[in-house]
């Protein structure tokens, strides 16, 4: 039983291996399916090959390194989201020699957005949530942004590629600055922010509204994009001050409080005692 969830007796491959080895398949029958119905250029099938092989071996490599035993439901949801992806890349690199149709690439999109909150619930529900998933349905979701923005560009113009590199940009930035690597608190307004991305780069890529509405709409994407890594940056910035400081053993300095001379009592007179008989005890004293 141990032999047969570590390895495949016939093939000698790990079986988490062997799903990436079955998405990658998938995604070149896509590729297939995109180019028979298209008629897809070079640049859509070399692009897409890339993607496919690179998602295999980064992956492949992600799951040998983790040990994990099993793949798990949560995975082959955000895998098929990937192969996707995939076919929405091949689609827009295809678009700088042709025009691919649009309701083609929406419809892709569109499922790979809604698939996007399908993996996590699934994750939750079967206990199967971890690290290497989360991290893997992160970089699909920041690499169809990049992609979208990519698309949406060659309408509207290089401004809108800071929306999909802005996260990559974060991730060099981190490289430099070790604070940016700390984790962050789980927030509900950034987890909607990152939904909008998509949505928003969709709709102004869908050619549903003028040119007008479209580059609002990608205003609102790139200002709640800014909002949401600004804050996220002047929170660990803080954070790792703080960290800083009681790693140096820096305490607050409190006010010092001044220290006087005692100040005599007066002297008083004590009932039947004559006053000139205190005063002269004084001075003895």
């Amino acid at each position: 039983m141990a032999l047969n969830n570590t390895y495949d007796a016939r093939s000698g491959l790990r079986p988490v291996q062997q799903e990436t080895a079955v998405g990658a398949g998938v995604q070149i029958l896509l590729l297939a399916l995109l180019g028979t119905a298209i008629g897809m250029g070079p640049a859509g099938w070399v692009t897409g090959l890339v993607f496919a092989i690179a998602t295999w071996a980064v992956l492949s490599r992600a799951l040998h390194r983790s040990r994990l035993r099993s793949f798990g439901a949560a995975n082959r949801v955000t895998l098929g989201r990937a192969t996707l992806v995939g076919g929405v890349t091949a689609l827009v690199a295809d678009s700088f020699e042709s025009s691919p149709p649009v309701s083609l690439l929406v419809g892709l999109t569109a499922v790979a957005l809604i698939l996007d909150g399908v993996d996590g619930k699934v994750a939750r529900r079967t206990g199967t949530s971890t690290a290497l998933g989360a991290r893997f349905d992160m970089e699909v979701d920041a690499f169809l942004i990049l992609v979208l923005s990519v698309y949406v560009s060659m309408d509207l113009g290089p401004w809108v590629l800071l929306i999909g590199g802005m996260r990559y940009a974060f991730v060099a930035a981190a490289r430099a600055l070790p604070w940016l690597n700390a984790p962050l608190p789980p927030s509900t307004a950034r987890k909607t922010v990152a939904a909008l991305q998509g949505i928003l780069l969709l709709l102004a890529g869908s050619g549903l509204l003028p040119h007008r509405a479209n580059v609002g709409v990608v205003l609102l994407a790139l200002a709640l994009l800014v909002w949401s890594f600004g804050r996220d940056v002047l929170w660990l910035w803080r954070t790792s001050r703080t960290r800083a400081v009681a790693a140096a053993g820096i305490h607050p300095v409190r006010k010092a409080v001044p220290v006087t001379e005692p100040v005599a009592e007066p002297v008083t007179a004590r009932a039947g005692e004559p006053v000139d008989e205190m005063m002269e005890g004084a001075r003895a004293a």
